[in-house]
């Protein structure tokens, strides 16, 4: 069981950003879209009757936010010594894992992920695990595209996904995606 949970904001790419931790490393970053509030009852699944406390030193501690400041600055840089709780099932657990295998400047579909976990056929849990990844840009969701090289989904918005792909220096991937993402 989890007995701390830490929040912080954060200003990056002129967007403000929250982010989560527990005891454990870091849980979740919110996109610029979503509030905090938003977040509550998975929080309260997390860390049940803990209230989320604001520690920007300790998240600060943790690297995330020299990654994420260098990510932003157009740096590759790894994530290795980040300390990280990841919340999902098994199965989640083993996309978001993949995801981060993912090289900076590369992409991937739905298909090579689900082959590199071992479930070729999981292309659409993929795709549902991809979306509910908690460590987006940290765990590369936005670096997964469709199998004709075509934007699908991305909980921060297909704007966003195109910014990192950009900032990446990706190319030749075609607009697409659900119209709930045109954000």
């Amino acid at each position: 069981m989890r007995t701390d949970m830490m929040w912080m904001k954060l200003e990056l790419a002129r967007q403000r950003w929250v982010l989560l931790a527990t005891e454990r490393g870091l849980c979740r970053i919110v996109f610029p879209h979503e509030d905090l509030e938003g977040w509550r009852d998975w929080m309260n699944k997390v860390a049940p009757g803990k209230e989320p406390r604001e520690d920007a030193e300790a998240i600060r501690r943790m690297g995330i936010v020299e990654w994420l400041e260098r990510y932003f600055a157009g740096e590759r840089c790894s994530f290795a010594e980040i300390p990280l709780d990841l919340i999902g099932t098994t199965f989640q657990q083993q996309v978001w894992t993949a995801l981060g295998q993912v090289p900076y400047g590369e992409t991937r579909t739905y298909g090579d992920i689900a082959a590199a976990i071992g479930r070729p056929q999981a292309v659409r849990a993929v795709g549902a695990a991809n979306g509910a990844n908690p460590i987006p840009i940290l765990l590369p969701c936005h670096r997964i595209v469709g199998a004709n090289r075509k934007l699908t989904g991305f909980r921060g918005g297909l704007e966003m996904k195109r910014r990192l792909l950009a900032l990446e220096r990706i190319e030749g991937i075609a607009d697409g995606g659900h119209a709930r993402f045109q954000f």
